[in-house]
């Protein structure tokens, strides 16, 4: 899949109702919010174990794999429920946080 279509398949995404779920190379369904997408970039806030706290990464976008997460739903309650959401895989180990 080619950058340009990996970033229209994610801008769908970027709304802070949503979550999408982040595969990386040593950690797997993580929770997260896509903030912003460009046909180099994606930006994501991934949920951490401390409530509030989120890890910000930007990955490029030819380390990342779009797929679907039949297992989730969507979370916002003002659209229909819909089974199924973004899935990210990323063909590194997820960075350190702070």
């Amino acid at each position: 899949m080619e950058n340009e279509a990996k970033a229209e398949a994610i801008s769908r995404w970027v709304d802070p109702q949503e979550r999408i779920t982040v595969d990386f190379e040593d950690e797997k369904d993580l929770n997260a919010e896509v903030t912003r997408c460009n046909t180099n970039i994606v930006t994501l806030a991934l949920e951490t174990t401390v409530p509030h706290v989120r890890q910000e990464l930007s990955i490029p976008l030819g380390k990342v794999e779009v797929g679907e997460d039949q297992g989730k739903y969507t979370r916002d309650p003002d659209r229909p429920l819909h089974y199924g959401r973004l899935r990210l895989s990323i063909a590194q180990k997820r960075p350190q946080s702070v």
